[in-house]
């Protein structure tokens, strides 16, 4: 997976193109993201009996990797990811300033 939990990301595409966000959790058999604040939806709660009435929840929904692009921590700018491998560990970089992310 060339996007992990903690990264910074821009959505490219969507009702939220052009917002950043860090990435909360990685579905990779889906191959989706949950970012928090991102690809909102309401959901309708009915009541449950006398203690609990219904609500209007909002929840943030995983959205396809492909609607999201890498924001590099070093140069700032939205980057594809490129891999490298040194001695015995493969490490992720920056396409744009070649640095490790």
């Amino acid at each position: 997976m060339k996007i992990r939990k903690g990264d910074l990301v821009k959505i490219t595409a969507g009702k939220d193109k052009g917002r950043e966000g860090k990435v909360e959790r990685v579905f990779s058999r889906e191959s989706r993201v949950l970012v928090p604040g991102v690809n909102q939806y309401k959901k309708h709660i009915k009541p449950q009996g006398e203690g609990r009435p219904g609500d209007i929840v909002t929840l943030s929904r995983p959205m396809p990797m492909g609607n999201v692009a890498l924001i590099c921590p070093k140069c700032k700018q939205v980057t594809r990811v490129g891999y490298q491998v040194t001695g015995e560990k493969k490490v992720r970089i920056c396409r744009k300033c070649m640095n490790l992310i």
